[in-house]
């Protein structure tokens, strides 16, 4: 059982080469590291980089007071919904009351309620959303009214303000206050009008503001556009909301009281020379935004999207033959797939609406605007890109005005990393292919050459230790090869040895037959010399004496002239049987015959032949020599008769697979397990024991019977073997030979 457990936990040379040969998966792992420590280290270019391109373009606005006067950034506080933001448009806006043409107007715009409320006579029944843009030279507002009653001007009012009316004042470029009033008579084109403080003026049309006013089911929309060359950097709106036709107003609402100059708000156009400088700067691949000191967006340039951090070189498009060849089919199939079961694709398409497109915050941003500056990594909104921002102070005589951020994603390096690990695994995955049929041709190789060295040796040698053939030397100069010639030196002494034994019964018979022979004639010519002294009347107890010693001499030479012709016997019966012509015979005959004769022979012992299995066929046909059969069943009778204590043999005859089975059994003694396997060996016996036990010595056994009977099988193709039975005990042989086909 120990050994069957042995045999199936072998671990072969192939398996342990293939075990030392997988430590080549380390590889891929330190290759691994190394790409991300080098991605470590190209994110820490990159945020020097970044730090560097907002440095740059910091100093590029350093002390320019001019650029940062007009856009209220001195300001020691921001009140939102009073202090406006003009977002740059990148189209022009069509002035027909929607709001479609608006880029994300739900987001941008301002919502004003009963907070915003300037006075009130009767409970807030108006509110709005206001938003405001810059482009080319115009500035665009658009305000969405919910009212539950709108009141036109009459048709032949002359009064502008006893109805619903949007009240809309600028400060010039002298800071002066410039009031204007929208009242219509009837949704459509929109009639503006200049109004001064004095009652007693008469209102002046003001044809350079243009717009739509719209009636909507909520209430009504108002779309307009105001020359910037007419505008300071203040402003103030507000709608005043009439109930009743021709009644008076009951409720304002807006950014701040428009009949005042110093009430009113303050509005951030961004400066075109801030542009124009920050534009300058999107060649740097990155994203820009100037702030003020109120984190407003005074420019910005660049997109997130496309600042991967890294300049994209143009992208080499396979051809279609290369698209067509089988390497390309099999890294686009099986290892990219296989690689991005690890690695990580940066998304080409991802949300960050962590900034707002007019007020920017972070801790970045508050660390420059305090004079410091500072980069930081962040996630996207989604959670899918990661962002580097860089932030840097602008300053004007000695004070931060302003700041720079600069960002980039890091989608480029990603790229590059995914890239350097395509290519570091293939070369690695190629190398570890070969590597490992290397490994397995070469442990293939030893093995081989191994099992040739092994199989070379079971068949030099037969189970019984005999040797049977020859070894052929390896010509190859490594240990195998040493190996190989130290077992053919060895297995050819042991040959030669094993010969030498062989043969030397055969010269100690020959050598010892002589002075045998001498002696027996010495003992009858003095056992007739006794006799005739006897005969003339010599000293008759004397003879006897005599008489008795010579017997015993004589009982011993015979004795040892017997153990000398079983010695030579299996050495003449090897001999005999290389040249002995083999015949076919009927082998069901052989053995009925031998049984009748062992039947006159032990005359007091019982033999049982089974043979029924054998009906069907009326012959057994063996091809060898039946005298040798003959010989071979004599020898393993002769062995179950003396072995048997009920005097009964049994004999069975059959068929089983083109071979013919014979098995002989007997009740007896059984045989030792350490004795089972050597028992069909030369000169070994069981009888000293029985020999002792029934106190006879008459005729000496060395143990020859069974061997005799294993080399007349071996002849005849067959096999030999004992085993032990039980109920009664006994021994049971079993004799295989081939059957002719």
């Amino acid at each position: 059982m120990a050994s069957r457990k042995f045999y199936q936990l072998r671990f072969g040379l192939r398996s342990k080469l293939l075990l030392l040969s997988s430590f080549l998966f380390v590889i891929p792992w330190f290759g691994y590291q190394y790409v991300w420590e080098m991605e470590k280290y190209l994110r820490f270019g990159q945020e020097q980089t970044l730090v560097g391109t907002a440095r740059a373009l910091a100093t590029a606005l350093h002390e320019r007071e001019n650029l940062f006067n007009n856009q209220a950034s001195f300001l020691p506080s921001v009140e939102q919904g009073k202090d406006l933001y003009g977002y740059q448009l990148t189209e022009a806006i069509q002035l027909d009351g929607l709001h479609n043409d608006w880029p994300n107007f739900s987001q941008r715009a301002h919502f004003y309620n009963h907070q915003q409320q300037i006075f009130a006579n009767e409970p807030l029944s108006l509110n709005f959303k206001a938003s405001v843009g810059k482009y080319g030279k115009y500035l665009y507002l658009f305000f969405q009214v919910v009212d539950n009653q709108v009141i036109f001007r009459g048709k032949n009012s002359r009064s502008i303000t006893n109805n619903d009316h949007l009240a809309l004042s600028f400060s010039n470029q002298n800071n002066e206050l410039n009031r204007f009033i929208i009242s219509n008579k009837q949704a459509g084109w929109i009639s503006a009008f200049s109004v001064t403080d004095n009652i007693d003026d008469i209102p002046k049309p003001a044809a350079h503001i243009q717009g739509q006013w719209l009636l909507t089911p909520q209430g009504y929309n108002i779309e307009l556009r105001v020359p910037l060359k007419t505008l300071g950097d203040n402003i103030a709106f507000a709608f005043f909301d009439v109930n009743q036709p021709t009644g008076e107003v009951v409720s304002a609402t807006g950014s701040a009281d428009p009949s005042k100059l110093e009430s009113l708000g303050t509005i951030l156009v961004p400066s075109p020379e801030i542009e124009r400088i920050v534009k300058g700067m999107r060649y740097t691949n990155s994203s820009i935004w100037v702030v003020d000191q109120h984190h407003r967006v005074l420019a910005s340039a660049g997109s997130l999207k496309s600042a991967s951090g890294v300049w994209r070189n143009k992208e080499i498009i396979p051809s279609d033959n290369e698209k067509n060849s089988l390497g390309y089919q099999f890294k686009q199939q099986v290892l990219l797939p296989l690689y991005y079961k690890i690695l990580t694709k940066p998304p080409t398409d991802f949300i960050d609406n962590i900034y707002d497109a007019r007020h920017l915050n972070g801790d970045h941003i508050v660390s420059a605007l305090t004079g410091k500056s500072k980069s930081q990594w962040r996630l996207t909104t989604d959670k899918q890109a990661l962002v580097l921002s860089a932030a840097y102070p602008i300053f004007i005589n000695n004070k931060v005005q302003g700041a720079v951020i600069v960002e980039e994603t890091t989608n480029g390096i990603r790229t590059l990393r995914n890239r350097a690990l395509e290519k570091l695994f293939t070369v690695i995955l190629a190398i570890m292919i070969l590597g490992a049929l290397t490994f397995i041709i070469f442990a293939t190789r030893i093995s081989s050459r191994i099992r040739h060295l092994s199989s070379q040796a079971e068949h030099a040698i037969d189970t019984q230790g005999r040797i049977i053939g020859e070894m052929t030397a390896s010509t190859s100069f490594d240990e195998i090869g040493d190996l190989s010639r130290s077992f053919t030196t060895a297995v050819n002494r042991l040959s030669e040895y094993n010969h030498y034994l062989e043969s030397m019964s055969s010269r100690l018979s020959h050598e010892l037959r002589t002075p045998i022979a001498v002696v027996k004639t010495s003992l009858e010519n003095l056992a007739l010399q006794e006799k005739h002294l006897s005969l003339n009347g010599s000293n008759e107890d004397n003879a006897y004496k005599n008489n008795a010693y010579i017997t015993r001499a004589q009982t011993g030479i015979n004795t040892l002239n017997l153990i000398l012709t079983n010695m030579s016997e299996a050495t003449r019966l090897e001999q005999m049987l290389t040249s002995t012509d083999k015949v076919d015979f009927d082998l069901k005959t052989v053995v009925s015959g031998c049984i009748a004769g062992y039947r006159q022979v032990y005359s007091n012992f019982t033999f049982n032949i089974n043979t029924l299995s054998l009906i069907t066929e009326p012959e057994l046909t063996v091809h060898g020599s039946p005298e040798h059969i003959v010989q071979l069943l004599d020898k393993v009778i002769n062995n179950a008769v003396e072995f048997s204590q009920d005097k009964v043999i049994s004999v069975e005859l059959k068929q089983q697979n083109n071979q013919a089975e014979i098995f002989v059994s007997n009740n007896g003694d059984l045989l030792p397990e350490q004795l089972s396997e050597n028992l069909f060996d030369s000169m070994v016996s069981l009888r000293k024991a029985s020999s002792k036990e029934n106190n006879k010595q008459e005729v000496p056994h060395l143990g020859l019977g069974l061997y005799i009977a294993r080399l007349i099988c071996q002849f005849h193709h067959g096999k030999i073997n004992a085993y032990n039975h039980h109920q009664p005990d006994g021994v049971t042989i079993k004799i295989i030979i081939p059957t002719k086909v």
